[in-house]
């Protein structure tokens, strides 16, 4: 990005305004922007993972390393590599510098969320279904699991005064949310009975417990500098945390208790939220809702009121904002789809010609005593030459802030030959079936005769002879 060439009003907005572009490549389940912002990393119903281009829109890789529903995807810190979790039950780490498979970890059931260590990347947590959390390790050739525990920590006391109804009721809780803290020490997890754990990464054992909701807890999102957390749940309402520095020698996990900041619900109509996820800036919150096409903002920062609604012409089942820019990225539920808001740059003119001047009403123009005469070719030619000798850099980028792009830093190489799943280069050849458009074929004017469907062949073939389905016709030589 040139930052010369855009207003400081489009770098200040904080949401996007405008519904502006839509990727189309087969059925996506989940998307990810990485840490840089320039890739946006889309898992397909089919089990393949694309990897769009930001700039230009194109698809820069394909991996293709499942054969279900991919569920989650989660880069590393430099990212290099990506971790895709899918219903096949198994997790892939990929390294995108060569596009291949770098370990591939099968469990005993299907796999919903998976997500990297902040430092590690042989390192990450998956929660299964009706399975017990694990810790993954695959720095040796045989991955070491750890199994997390999901049952809450209680004091003595209540373990003392426990029911057999309540041991029950402990017994058949699942993970449903997992991630770790900004350090890497901890492992936040949430269950389906509304309790949110603290585990230590070191030891796999629980810290601190706290009863947050009676209800299953669907998803939990942190902002970039891992002080505030989001979470939403089965009973219809967001919840945002403060969390404090955990890492501090006087913390004491005995007596921590998580405490409620905002809460988000609509009371009116009782709308129930899909995907909940912060703005880089930590001050807004964005939820998208079942059975409408609506993305609700709420200003974190004012008391949690309503800013802003995003319209959305699908039902979006997930989304996520690029780490600096206004700009979300959303999946429709019923095409698959995925829908780019942003906020519509305007052109600087002034960038362009330093001596452009934007006028609010017409001036008359003083012309110049010299200023339409003809010049000789002989100047013409030398001042263009002039030019030819100016260096124009067009390479550089200037970094929108101070951590998005450091020397050495790994940059993924795009791969030229990626075939395109768009729907626009399939072709249908007849009844219900269809081929991929072959390039360059364009030129060929063989008539052919189109494949029948049941119901069609069995008309022809009453007094008449089909040729067979997309067969080339013959045509009779008539002197």
């Amino acid at each position: 990005m040139n930052l010369s060439l855009v207003e400081p009003e489009y770098l200040a907005k904080d949401l996007p305004e405008a519904l502006q572009d839509c990727l189309k490549s087969g059925f996506s389940t989940c998307i990810r922007f990485n840490h840089r912002g320039d890739f946006l990393a889309s898992g397909r119903g089919d089990g393949n993972v694309i990897i769009f281009d930001c700039d230009t829109n194109g698809i820069a890789r394909k991996l293709s390393g499942h054969f279900a529903h991919v569920q989650s995807l989660c880069w590393s810190a430099d990212d290099r590599y990506l971790l895709t979790a899918s219903q096949d039950w198994s997790v892939v780490l990929w390294d995108l510098s060569t596009g291949e498979r770098m370990r591939r970890v099968r469990f005993e059931a299907p796999i919903f969320l998976a997500e990297l260590h902040p430092t590690n990347h042989l390192l990450f947590v998956c929660a299964q279904f009706d399975e017990q959390p694990m810790l993954v390790d695959v720095q040796e050739p045989e991955a070491v699991k750890r199994v997390l525990p999901t049952i809450p920590k209680r004091s003595e006391d209540e373990i003392a005064n426990a029911t057999e109804k309540q041991a029950a009721q402990d017994a058949k809780q699942n993970t449903t949310a997992t991630i770790f803290s900004p350090t890497g020490d901890f492992i936040f997890s949430c269950t389906n009975k509304g309790w949110f754990n603290i585990i230590d990464t070191a030891t796999c054992q629980t810290l601190s417990s706290t009863k947050i909701t009676s209800s299953m807890i669907t998803l939990m999102r942190l902002t970039a500098n891992g002080k505030s957390m989001v979470i939403n749940s089965g009973d219809r309402i967001i919840r945002t945390f403060e969390l404090p520095d955990m890492t501090a020698p006087d913390f004491n996990f005995d007596n921590f208790q998580l405490e409620v900041r905002q809460k988000y619900q609509d009371v009116i109509n009782k709308l129930s939220w899909h995907w909940v996820c912060w703005n880089p800036s930590g001050e807004h919150i964005l939820a998208s809702t079942m059975m409408h096409h609506n993305i609700y903002c709420w200003a974190e920062h004012l008391e949690g009121s309503l800013v802003k609604i995003l319209e959305a012409p699908d039902e979006i089942t997930s989304f996520d904002f690029h780490p600096y820019k206004p700009r979300v990225a959303a999946i429709g539920q019923d095409d698959g789809q995925i829908y780019l808001w942003g906020v519509p740059a305007p052109q600087s003119w002034a960038a362009l010609a330093p001596d452009f001047v934007e006028v609010e009403e017409n001036v008359e123009h003083a012309e110049r005593e010299d200023e339409f005469d003809i010049q000789p070719a002989e100047e013409l030619q030398r001042r263009r030459l002039d030019l030819e000798d100016e260096e124009i850099d067009v390479l550089t980028m200037d970094p929108v802030k101070d951590s998005q792009f450091q020397p050495g830093a790994f940059v993924m190489p795009v791969s030229m030959d990626v075939i395109s799943d768009v729907e626009d280069e399939v072709v249908a050849i007849g009844a219900g079936q269809f081929r991929r458009k072959t390039p360059g074929q364009d030129w060929l004017t063989v008539e052919t005769e189109p494949a029948l469907s049941g119901d069609e062949s069995k008309k022809a073939s009453n007094g008449t002879r089909s040729a067979g389905n997309g067969g080339t016709k013959r045509k009779q030589r008539t002197d």
